[in-house]
């Protein structure tokens, strides 16, 4: 089974987006090496944003991609809009806001794992609203992605998610959904995290979920759980680190082994899963290469410390695919 894609009118075909990915961007200060914040005397800057990192990711594979939110009018606002367009990704529907500014957030390299600190509160896309919901680049998309984070930065944020994965029109694009819990974000702490995100997730089309969040949220351990808790979604996909993906479509369980690699850090990996599996959904591929593809994205990203990887080239993802399942298990992209 496999989710029909809307197509675009003729007329529509050149300037709508395959996917059109809503959130927010921030301005990424971080250290070049994995010394923690305190230690450093100089920063490198970069962008980062879930939403905006799948839409890299898309356009990287060759797909039309866009991004909707809404920026500060600073310096910083600007270079998010300006790294964007440099990687594909169409920005013309964005919204500068003259009081509101760009959101920003730093990393911190620790033994264990890298931290964030945000500085996002008061931001421009916080003043996003359900109004937006009505903006003619979502019409016009195949798809449209949206994340868990939007749902938290403020109540007009998750009215907007609200109104976008509400009542639909049967011929719309799919809705993908990203539950992507930020514990820190969340005002109402873990119980209202897990009750606004469980709502969202069984309105959506396509839901990825990590193992790990949807025991931490809400109590379900095994990915068949997971399915059953969120069963009324068409379509679930459940990420478990190292160990591989797991995906129910119309009650076909299948099973991914992720690929064996060396993690320089994992921040924006699940992002680039979504953009990968989403990647395999546009091109009408089998359910087992979607997962690959996913995996394959992410593995990118796992290889660097920046948020957005640069993706595998298509020979290197053909190459991949056609595996028999022994040597995808035991291979790694070069």
């Amino acid at each position: 089974m496999s989710l029909p894609l809307p197509l675009r009118a003729a007329d529509k075909q050149e300037q709508s987006a395959d996917v059109v990915c809503v959130g927010e961007t921030m301005v990424v200060l971080s250290p070049q090496d994995d010394r923690p914040l305190a230690e450093q005397s100089a920063l490198g800057l970069a962008i980062g944003g879930a939403e905006s990192n799948v839409a890299c990711g898309l356009a990287g594979l060759g797909h039309r991609a866009a991004w909707l939110s809404r920026v500060g009018d600073d310096p910083f606002g600007r270079r998010v809009l300006a790294e964007l367009t440099a990687r594909g990704v169409d920005v013309s529907a964005v919204e500068t806001d003259p009081e509101r500014p760009t959101g920003i957030y730093f990393k911190d390299p620790g033994p264990d794992r890298t931290r964030t600190h945000y500085y996002r509160g008061g931001s421009a896309a916080t003043g996003m609203g359900p109004e937006l919901a009505r903006h003619p680049a979502l019409r016009q998309a195949r798809v449209v992605h949206l994340s868990g984070v939007a749902a938290a930065l403020s109540d007009s944020c998750a009215r907007l998610l609200e109104a976008m994965l509400g009542c639909r029109p049967t011929r719309g694009p799919l809705v993908s959904f990203d539950v992507n819990h930020r514990p820190a974000l969340w005002r109402g702490g873990r119980e209202d995290a897990a009750r606004s995100l469980l709502a969202l997730a069984r309105t959506a089309d396509i839901v990825f979920v990590g193992r790990d969040e949807a025991e931490e949220l809400w109590g379900a351990a095994r990915p068949d759980d997971i399915e059953a808790l969120l069963g009324s979604a068409p379509v679930v996909v459940v990420k478990d680190a190292e160990y591989g993906a797991t995906s129910y479509v119309g009650g076909v369980r299948t099973f991914v082994p992720s690929l064996p690699t060396k993690v320089v850090e994992p921040v924006g990996a699940g992002d680039a899963f979504a953009a990968g599996y989403l990647t395999g959904v546009l091109e009408n591929r089998a359910e087992r290469s979607r997962l690959r593809l996913g995996h394959l994205a992410a593995t990118a990203a796992l290889r660097t410390r920046d948020d957005v990887p640069v993706m595998p080239p298509r020979a290197e993802i053909d190459r991949c695919l056609a595996l028999d399942e022994d040597a995808w298990a035991a291979t790694a992209p070069r």
